[in-house]
């Protein structure tokens, strides 16, 4: 007997279709070859510091740095029910051999090992290494099961990043805790994305604004203008040339562009067009989709990725087929899907890219809530859009000589619409009417008389709070030039976390929303302020990743990288041990923390 355990339930029913295993029980699935159980996420979780010695449960400075000899686990509540299952499982004398069937990359390695070491279990491991839920992906990927050993690497670097982000939250949230007498979370990827608005709301707030002038001449409804000048007698001396003069165009240049159809979906991606389509914010678009997910409407949400396998080339023909027939993009005329571009098995490693199913071929649309009718036709149109051929345009930049200076006429005539006649069929989608400059047509040589030259007057513009959109698009991206290029992970966070930590930091009080936008509170600004680079800077993450890399690969040793996070803890302690907790302390009520 074959004991296989999956990550989640959902995938543990799609094996179960895949190799025709009947039998539901109470939290796993049985016939005569195998027994199919799963995880919820994390059932085992590293055990809080005064499961090592009572005297953590108070929260001193002596008692830093936290490092334990040998680090503990227990599962909390609510999890335990399915980890006694799965561990009588794994502990049946009938089962002779444990697949391990969580998703393909590190966080799934380090869900099935975890329960593994804290069942006890010596039982031989396979691995399933697949990233596509088709069935025929599954069957493939259990006729050619791995070695558990071979991920012995990608386990250890998975243990690290666990054991690593634990010492630091523990450490650094007690220590900064104490030392300013105020609870302050401390995490390594929740308090750089504080570092990430706080530093927007700075730029802002020291913004000075600058003006300058530009002269535009109107020529038979369009407009040409000169560059940005400092000085407005400049600008003065540019309208007196003008005034009576020819304006003369000296060149006219055409130039055919192409924009490629947007990439699928991952979950950040969702999340980012979702704000800013509909206002939704991270978790409630997490929220939204997970629940089409139960309902089979959509693919699994979780995912990093915006590629799909190429085993699943047939499936998606049909979805796309089914899609367009879906209000309101059953009013496509002509639609011709080329779905050469979404494939790309290199490029998916846990889960593919987000796609409806052909499940919205049986389901009542009508009936969904909002919400979700809205996710599901953003992700419908997402799917059409990127099989759409591309958008393809001609820029017009006119330039013209008047009163010997320069002046450039720009616009834009669309020849074909393609992925954005997709894109336009969301009524909300606002962001996808196709704005930019008028058409101009000129020629070169054509004179204008008569010239009204206009002085404008225009102010420099601050950068813009962040958005949702804008706040994930820049964790997505943090400190990614400093990782390389065989690091799983890249940004802040994964697309499974982010929006959780979005939460965080506003139910701790170090950020709020004011409509669409997510600024800084004062603590939050006040946290950044007393904090070291160490703690606040993406590169911290990207140093690890980097790491965790070599690790994986076996060119560094787990030991030399932990080594290396107790050192910095410990330098990180030893630093503050000069601190006069008699200062004035910022985050008291009442403290002159102005500016």
């Amino acid at each position: 007997m074959k004991l296989i355990i999956a990550e989640k339930p959902s995938v543990a029913f799609a094996i179960a279709k895949a190799l025709n295993i009947k039998g539901s029980k109470d939290g796993y699935i049985e016939n005569r070859d195998f027994v199919i159980s799963w995880c919820v996420g994390h059932l085992v979780a590293l055990a809080e510091p005064s499961v090592y010695d009572e005297k953590y449960t108070k929260w001193n400075y002596a008692d830093l740095p936290i490092i334990p000899a040998e680090f503990q686990y227990k599962i909390y509540g609510g999890k335990q029910k399915q980890f006694k299952v799965v561990k009588s499982l794994m502990n049946r004398k009938d089962v002779t051999e444990i697949i391990n069937a969580c998703d393909a990359g590190r966080e799934g390695e380090l869900i099935f090992r975890l329960v593994y070491n804290q069942a006890n279990c010596k039982k031989p491991v396979k691995r399933l290494w697949i990233s596509s839920m088709e069935e025929s992906a599954i069957r493939t990927g259990f006729q050619n099961l791995k070695d558990g050993a071979e991920y012995d690497n990608l386990y250890q670097s998975a243990l690290c990043r666990l054991w690593a982000d634990w010492l630091v939250g523990i450490n650094a949230t007690r220590l900064f805790s104490l030392l300013y007498r105020k609870t302050l979370n401390i995490g390594r990827v929740q308090t750089p994305t504080l570092a990430l608005l706080c530093d927007r709301h700075n730029k802002i707030s020291f913004f000075k604004k600058e003006k300058y002038f530009t002269v535009s001449l109107d020529l038979g409804g369009a407009k040409a203008e000169t560059e940005r000048i400092d000085k407005e007698d400049k600008a003065n001396e540019i309208m007196t040339a003008c005034a009576d003069a020819q304006a003369v165009c000296v060149s006219v240049k055409k130039e055919q562009k192409t924009e490629k159809p947007p990439k699928l979906f991952d979950l950040t991606a969702l999340q980012r067009a979702a704000n800013r389509l509909y206002g939704y914010t991270a978790k409630q678009t997490l929220d939204l989709a997970q629940s089409l997910y139960e309902k089979k409407l959509i693919t699994y949400p979780r995912t990093d990725s915006r590629y799909l396998t190429e085993d699943m080339a047939e499936t998606v023909n049909q979805v796309i087929s089914l899609s367009s027939g879906v209000p309101p993009f059953d009013t496509l005329s002509g639609f011709q899907a080329d779905t050469f571009c979404l494939f790309n098995n290199n490029k998916v490693s846990d889960h593919h890219a987000m796609i409806p199913t052909m499940e919205i071929q049986k389901a009542n649309l009508s009936e969904l809530p909002n919400g979700e009718r809205s996710l599901l036709n953003l992700i419908i149109c997402r799917l059409l859009a990127s099989s759409a051929q591309p958008y393809v345009y001609e820029t017009v930049t006119a330039v013209f000589e008047c009163g010997g200076h320069t002046f450039t006429a720009k616009g834009k005539r669309v020849i074909s619409y393609g992925f954005k006649s997709v894109e336009k069929l969301l009524a909300s989608s606002s962001e996808n009417e196709d704005g930019g400059d008028p058409p101009v047509n000129f020629t070169e040589g054509q004179t204008f008389s008569d010239i009204k030259p206009e002085l404008c007057e225009k102010y420099t513009a601050p950068p813009k709070p962040y958005t949702e959109d804008t706040l994930l698009s820049a964790m997505e991206t943090a400190g990614a030039k400093e990782t390389t290029d065989d690091a799983e992970r890249k940004g802040l966070g994964t697309p499974a976390t982010r929006a959780a930590i979005l939460e965080k930091l506003l139910q701790t009080g170090f950020a709020e929303r004011k409509g669409k936008q997510i600024l800084p509170t004062k603590n939050g600004t006040l946290l950044i302020s007393v904090l070291p680079d160490t703690l606040i800077s993406p590169s911290l993450t990207a140093e690890w990743e980097n790491a965790l890399a070599l690790i994986f690969k076996g060119q560094e040793t787990p030991k030399a990288f932990m080594q290396g996070i107790e050192t910095m803890i410990a330098e990180l302690v030893e630093r503050y041990k000069a601190f006069d907790s008699k200062q004035e302390n910022p985050f008291k009520e009442g403290a002159d923390n102005a500016g």
